[in-house]
Parts: structure tokens; C-alpha cells; sequence
């Protein structure tokens, strides 16, 4: 047998050129350099290299003594080596066939890591890039910055609000886009990741704005904080439009003096502080003499003109602590806290008669009015704004009948409620009422704008006392939800609002939704299951059933409400929000609420479409519904004018005396069949 040697030079040689075609070459062409560098270790004539899926396709060999060899790296195979053409292939020629087969499997080995990692690298570094483009093209404001508030990142959207480019922002630490009156929250800021706020910022203008701004911790690979993600979103106008909400809906507008509502409410927080420090407050009821005459006389204009002038001579003589309302037509209120004794209030009294003493000169016209003036005393006449108001109210009859002119103070006193004993007995006919089927509902229809067909009623309770006939609503219902028979009388008006909905059912009459009207002391955790309970016990679809929910309701305990208000609209059943814009809630909470519909108040729908105030707040509720996918129904609707510039500014659904009065329930039926008729 005959052996050749192999020198270790031409091995190395042979190596170095292996390694060099794996790097360079690919193919056949790579296939071709392996055979060669195999018939030249092995020295034989013949001598090729198969890669791996290809052994089918390649012919064998010719035929004599040879040697195969695997080119395998652990459980990866890449091919294998063939060598004949010579006789007498020793055990030292299968060695270095073997030698030559780890070699080209080891240089394989890492030169596909290799290539696999780069490709990881290029899809990694084009998925970033896509990201970074994407990024670069959303509107929304993005910036990143360090544990310490230096920005890291800046993307378009920051430069088009702020008008800083990256290079002046990047680097500089955050608080140079603070307002001034923002500048303490920098350490929240920082600290509060995750977070969602509405705060002031300033451009590179110098122009301050209003912006929702959202936090998320920015980590790094082993999930370690490094800092944050800011997301900011120009919100000017939606807070400018909240403002204008809360200015029409809380001041006069003909004095920019605070309303009735505003006025209860502030009233209400300075008796608290009243309360803790043991001092008296004391609330003023003035009505005006002559106006009447005068605005009849000389017209509207120069009625308003004295109202205004009216309102600044009482505001010029009153302390900045304070509080002078207009409660509407020609009355005022004002509220006076820190006092050390009620007889102050007469003192301030006297000082308003006093400042209406002088004449008004309006367009050439010398007007003279005087006032009567009633004032009720925290705490021995009341404990909040709403009594005390009221009785003041009271006190001022009683002023206006001690003299001719009328121009007189006088307080409030007992002997002045002859009434207590009239509301007791309707408290005590009330409660019997519940219990002896005195109470039934009528039904408002409500109609779409855009069909005039029925498609709905507020169901609305109606008391029927044996001898004195239909009681008025407005005489029954505050006492009830003054004594918490309110609650009472929710319950009977739900059953009997479902009742009715089954017997219609089964009349085969067409589903419409009956609006429920749900006080707030109804408003509790127990209120959803009363509801499935009851349509339960019908066998009614939640479809058949709405609640209308006044907005003051929501204000106490949002996410208490939102988590009742989400078991009621689990239920199937739809929410609608009853008196919107003559509550006190943040438009930031309206959409948190699960609702269906905004109910434009009566209130503002009265002066559409004349008055400029109520049709300016008409259509802004309006426009926030729409952008919120809410309907909207405008209660109180009576004459076609007001329909019209509904309908123009995009209601859905009116109710209102235009079209029907509230009706019995064999009415609203048969109503409801021609209805139904017409549109078949």
C-alpha cells in the first residue's frame, strides 16, 4: 500500500485558503474552491465538496477505492467531503480528510453566526428607523427625558407645538417650557410616571397653553427606570370652551354677576368656614321697586342698562369677601360671612338702600328705585344656602308689606313660615298617597327632530289626592326629596314605568325607551340591582328602560358613580344626563362617563332663540356631544323657532309642549299608534 505524506506547510496553506473562500465565496463557486482544497490535501485526482441538500442532484463519483468524510458542527450539518481516483487511502489519509472536514465545519460555523447576527443587526436597525419615522410623523407631542428632567428625545410633534427644534431642546432640562405658575410641580413631574394631568406650558413665542400631558416610565433592557416619556396634547381650545361653559352657565350675563347656582354653591363652602370658626353669616334677599314700571315704560334696553348699574353701585359697597348674585328679573342676593353679630347684615342692608339713594341717569332719563330687603342668619335660621335663601326670600315679603314704598329690612323669624304646617300636611298626605294608589305617571313623548315621530317618553308621576284633585308636581316633589321620600317615590315610578312597558309589550306596541328620573339619594351601590331586579321580575328588555341622572348627581365620588353607572349600562340599560350645563362638572369628566344622552335644560332652551347666551349654550353642548358620539334632546321645546335653530345646530330629540303635553297612559298609547301608523 502506498502512502503520500502531507506536509504541515501545505495543510496550513490549504487552511488558510478554506478559510478565505468561506468568506468570500457562495455557491457552486464556494463548492468548487472546497473540492479543490480537498483533492489538494488529500492529493488525489479526484476529490469534490457536496453542500448539504444537494446529494441527489450530484452524481456520484467514478468508481474506485475512496473516502467520504461529514462536514458536520454539533447537530448541524453542512455537507460532506468525497475524495478517490487512487489506491491505498490509509488510516492517516482518513485523519486528515477528518482534520480538513472540522476545519471547513468550524469556519462554516462562525461565518453563519455571523451572517445570521448581521442580519439581526439590519432588521433591528430598520425596525428602529421605522419606528423613529413613525414617531417623527404622529401629530402627538413626544419628548423623553432623564431621572432629572434633561430632555434625551424630541420629535416633530414637539417642534410644531412648541417651536423649539431638537437641537435647542435636546439637552436642556424641561423646565424651561413651565409657566411660571407650574414651575412647583416640576418634582411631581418627575416623579409621578404613568400619570395623566392637564397643564400650562410656554412656546418658544412666549405664548402660554393649556396642554394634556401623559407620563410613562421610560426603562432600559433589564427593566430599570431611566427616566420618562412625555406625550403632550394641545387642549387651548377645549379648556377656553369649558370656561365659556362655566361663565354662561354660573354668571348673569347681563351683570357678570354670580347666579343663583353659583351663589348657592359659594355660600355653601363659606358657612363651612363659618362653621369651624364659630362666626355668623347671613344671607340678603333684595328686591327692587319701580323697576317693573320702569322697564314697561322706557323698554328692555334701559332696564338692563339700570340692572347693570344697579349691580356695580351694590358691588362698590360690599367687602371682597362678599358674594352679590343676580338671582334674576330685578332680585339680588348677597351673602356676608366673618360676621361677629347678625345685626351687621342690618348695617350692610342700609348701606344697599343707601347706594340706590342717588338718581340713575340712563340715556337722558333720571330713574329713581328703591328695595326691599329680607335677611336670614346662620346657623339659628338654616345650616345651608338653599334655606337660608329661602327664608330670606320670606323675611323680604315681609318687608316689602311693612311700609308704602316698600324700602325696608327685615329679618326672618318663625312666626313668618305659616307655611310649616301646609308642608307637613302634604308630607303626611304624601306618604299615604304612596301606599293607596293615589300616584300614577304620564308621559312626555319625545320625538326625533328628524322624523317627528315618537321614539321615547319621560315617564313623570302625577299625584291625584281625593279631594283636593291633581296636586301640582312642583308642590309634592321638593318636599320629597327633602325628606327623603324621594327615595320612595323612585322606586314605585321604576315599577310602574316597567309595569307599563310589559303591558305595551304584550300589546304588541313597538319598543320605545321610558325615561326614569333618578335622584340623587337614589343614585347609591344599590340602585343596579334594583334595576335588573325589576326588569326581571316584568321579563322587560333593558332596551324598554332608560334612567335620566341629574349632572350635580355625578360631582360627589366620581369613580363611586362611574363604577355604578358602568353596572347600570352592563344591564343593557342606556344613561342619560338630565339638566346639562346648570350643574358644576369638569368637561375632563364627561367623557369618563358610560352616557347616551346630554339633556340640553329647559332653562336655555326657554330663550332660543333670542337670547344669545342660551343659544350660545344650547350649541355647545351640542357640539360636545356630537365629538363625544352622545345624542342630545332639548327638553322644554314650545315653539318653532326654538325647533328650528335646534334642528340647524344638530339636536337629535326634542320634547316640549310643541308637540305634546305630558299625557295618561291610554293617551300616550293611542299617540303612539298614530305615530307608529304614520310611519308605516
Amino acid at each position: 500500500m502506498n502512502t503520500l505524506a502531507h506536509p504541515v506547510s501545505d495543510f496550513l496553506g490549504n487552511s488558510a485558503a478554506l478559510c478565505d473562500a468561506v468568506l468570500r465565496l457562495r455557491g457552486p463557486v464556494l463548492a468548487e474552491e472546497l473540492g479543490r482544497i480537498a483533492r489538494s490535501v488529500m492529493n488525489s485526482p479526484e476529490g469534490r465538496y457536496v453542500p448539504a441538500g444537494e446529494e441527489e442532484a450530484m452524481l456520484l463519483l467514478g468508481t474506485g477505492e475512496g473516502l467520504r468524510q461529514e462536514v458536520r458542527f454539533d447537530e448541524h450539518y453542512f455537507g460532506r467531503f468525497e475524495v478517490s481516483g487512487r489506491s491505498g487511502y490509509s488510516d492517516a489519509d482518513s485523519q486528515h480528510l477528518a482534520s480538513l472536514a472540522t476545519l471547513a465545519a468550524s469556519v462554516l460555523q462562525v461565518h453563519s453566526v455571523a451572517q445570521r447576527t448581521t442580519h439581526a443587526y439590519v432588521q433591528v436597525e430598520a425596525q428602529l428607523q421605522h419606528q423613529s419615522q413613525i414617531l417623527e410623523q404622529i401629530h402627538e407631542s413626544v419628548l423623553t427625558m432623564d431621572l432629572n428632567g434633561f430632555i434625551t428625545s424630541w420629535n416633530k410633534g414637539a417642534e410644531r407645538l412648541f417651536g423649539y427644534s431638537a437641537v435647542e431642546a435636546v439637552g436642556r432640562n424641561i423646565l424651561f417650557l413651565y409657566d411660571d405658575e407650574d414651575a412647583s410641580f416640576h418634582d411631581n413631574f418627575l416623579e409621578q410616571g404613568g400619570r395623566l394631568m392637564e397643564v400650562r406650558r410656554r412656546k418658544k413665542s412666549g405664548e402660554v397653553f393649556w396642554a394634556s400631558l401623559s407620563l410613562s416610565p421610560l426603562c432600559d433592557m433589564d427593566d430599570r427606570s431611566i427616566g420618562l416619556i412625555a406625550y403632550l396634547t394641545d387642549i387651548t381650545e377645549r379648556k377656553l370652551a369649558e370656561e365659556r361653559i362655566h361663565h354662561l352657565a354660573y354668571y348673569d350675563a347681563l351683570t357678570n354677576l354670580p347666579n343663583r347656582t353659583l351663589l348657592t354653591k359659594l355660600v355653601d363652602q363659606a358657612l363651612t368656614v363659618a362653621q369651624r370658626s364659630k362666626l355668623h353669616g347671613c344671607v340678603l334677599f333684595i328686591d327692587l321697586n319701580r323697576f317693573k314700571l320702569i322697564n314697561d315704560t322706557l323698554g328692555r334696553k334701559t332696564g338692563d342698562e339700570l340692572l347693570r348699574e344697579v349691580a356695580q353701585r351694590f358691588r362698590h359697597v360690599l367687602r371682597e369677601q362678599d358674594v352679590v348674585a343676580r338671582l334674576g328679573g330685578d332680585e339680588f342676593a348677597v351673602g356676608l360671612f366673618e360676621l361677629g353679630q347678625h345685626y351687621e347684615a342690618s348695617m350692610v342692608a342700609h348701606k344697599l338702600l343707601a347706594a340706590l339713594n342717588e338718581p340713575f341717569m340712563i340715556d337722558g332719563h333720571d330713574l329713581r328705585v328703591g328695595a326691599s330687603i329680607g335677611i336670614s342668619v346662620y346657623p339659628q335660621d338654616g345650616g345651608d344656602a338653599e334655606t337660608l335663601l329661602r327664608l330670606a326670600d320670606i323675611a323680604m315679603y315681609r318687608a316689602k308689606q311693612g311700609t308704602g314704598d316698600g324700602e325696608h329690612v327685615a329679618f326672618y323669624s318663625q312666626d313668618m313660615n305659616q307655611g310649616m304646617q301646609e308642608r307637613m300636611r302634604v308630607e303626611s298626605g304624601l306618604r299615604h298617597a304612596l301606599g293607596n294608589g293615589q300616584l300614577m305617571l304620564h308621559y312626555q313623548p319625545k320625538f326625533s327632530i328628524q322624523t317627528g315621530h315618537i321614539i321615547g317618553a319621560e315617564a313623570l308621576v302625577r299625584w291625584h289626592h281625593p279631594e283636593r284633585g291633581m296636586v301640582p308636581p312642583a308642590e309634592f316633589i321638593p318636599l320629597a326629596e327633602a325628606t327623603g321620600l324621594v327615595v320612595q317615590l323612585g322606586e314605585w315610578v321604576l315599577e310602574a314605568a316597567c309595569a307599563q312597558a310589559q303591558a305595551w309589550k304584550e300589546a304588541g306596541l313597538p319598543p320605545i325607551r321610558l325615561a326614569v328620573n333618578v335622584s340623587a339619594r337614589e343614585f347609591t351601590s344599590a340602585l343596579p340591582g334594583r334595576v335588573r331586579d325589576t326588569l326581571q321580575r316584568y321579563g322587560l328588555e333593558p332596551s324598554w328602560l332608560e334612567l335620566e341622572i341629574t349632572e350635580s348627581t355625578l360631582m360627589h365620588n366620581i369613580d363611586r358613580v362611574i363604577g355604578i353607572m358602568d353596572r347600570i349600562t352592563a344591564l343593557g340599560v342606556t344613561l342619560s344626563l338630565d339638566d346639562f350645563g346648570t350643574g358644576y362638572s369638569s368637561l375632563s369628566y364627561l367623557k369618563r362617563f358610560p352616557i347616551d344622552t346630554l339633556k340640553i335644560d329647559r332653562s336655555f332652551t326657554t330663550g332660543i332663540p333670542t337670547d344669545a347666551n342660551d343659544c350660545a349654550i344650547a350649541s355647545t353642548i351640542i357640539s360636545i356631544a356630537q365629538q363625544l358620539k352622545h345624542k342630545v334632546i332639548a327638553e322644554g321645546v314650545e315653539t318653532v323657532e326654538q325647533l328650528a335653530f335646534l334642528k340647524d345646530s344638530g339636536c337629535d330629540e326634542v320634547q316640549g309642549y310643541l308637540f305634546s303635553k305630558p299625557l295618561p297612559a291610554a293617551e300616550f298609547e293611542k299617540a303612539l299608534k298614530e305615530s307608529w301608523g304614520r310611519e308605516g
